[in-house]
């Protein structure tokens, strides 16, 4: 599989090293919107970057008929425009907030929980908390609105945020700390008791190697993904 890496920085470091391993070939290597030339060959991208240049970066690979795995966050108001994209090219794309597999395992516990709890709303209210290292862009993480996100569709909870405080509303804290892969938090509290899940990633290989797993799935097919296809988790 010839991979280019959009966005070349720590993760995709790590994320080259395990195409490597794997015995795929990186083709390219940059921390630019890609142009036509340099998309020449390429079967599958990879898009690490940032906020600002993702959407930019979707378009042209998308364009170019590259399948693309995605995992920047903080652009998704033009997610529609890029699944449009990627189905009217007839070529595959996966965004994900977090490809770890142990994350979309506690996506799936947290799901389930939520329906769990909503029984019990008047007794308890849920809280979310995120701690990253200090390099990360956005906040609250992508993988916290995912959470949130699914809190909302399994509950009677309308909304997140990370300043207004409500009844119906879940609150995220997000903390920037040094050296801090990922930790996520999702606490129920009552009077009397707290119920609580968490997933701690300990290294950057976690969420690498699920890329690189999304992007062998991915290879050959068209259409719109999340990693609940890539692990069969519907």
């Amino acid at each position: 599989m010839k991979v280019a890496l959009i966005g070349y920085g720590k993760m995709g470091q790590a994320i080259e090293q395990i195409l490597l391993d794997h015995n795929h070939e990186v083709v390219l290597k940059i921390n630019h919107t890609p142009t036509a030339v340099e998309l020449v060959g390429v079967e599958v991208a990879i898009e690490f970057s940032s906020p600002e240049t993702a959407f930019n970066n979707l378009k042209v690979l998308l364009e170019n008929k590259v399948s693309v795995i995605c995992g920047t966050t903080g652009w998704l108001e033009h997610q529609g425009i890029i699944n449009q994209l990627a189905i009217a090219n007839k070529v595959g794309f996966l965004y994900a907030s977090n490809f770890s597999l142990g994350v979309n395992i506690f996506f799936e516990l947290t799901n389930h929980l939520a329906g769990l709890m909503n029984k019990h709303r008047h007794l308890y209210n849920v809280q979310i908390e995120e701690i990253h290292h200090t390099q990360k862009l956005d906040a609250p993480s992508g993988t916290a609105i995912t959470l949130a996100e699914q809190i909302i569709a399994n509950s009677s909870y309308e909304q997140w945020s990370m300043e207004e405080q409500a009844e119906s509303i879940i609150p995220i804290v997000a903390q920037r700390v040094n050296d801090v892969p990922g930790t996520h938090h999702v606490t129920y509290t009552s009077a009397v008791d707290s119920i609580e899940i968490s997933h701690t990633a300990h290294s950057r290989q976690g969420f690498a190697l699920g890329a690189v797993i999304a992007a062998e799935w991915i290879w050959d097919k068209q259409g719109v993904f999340t990693m609940k296809d890539v692990l069969e988790l519907n």
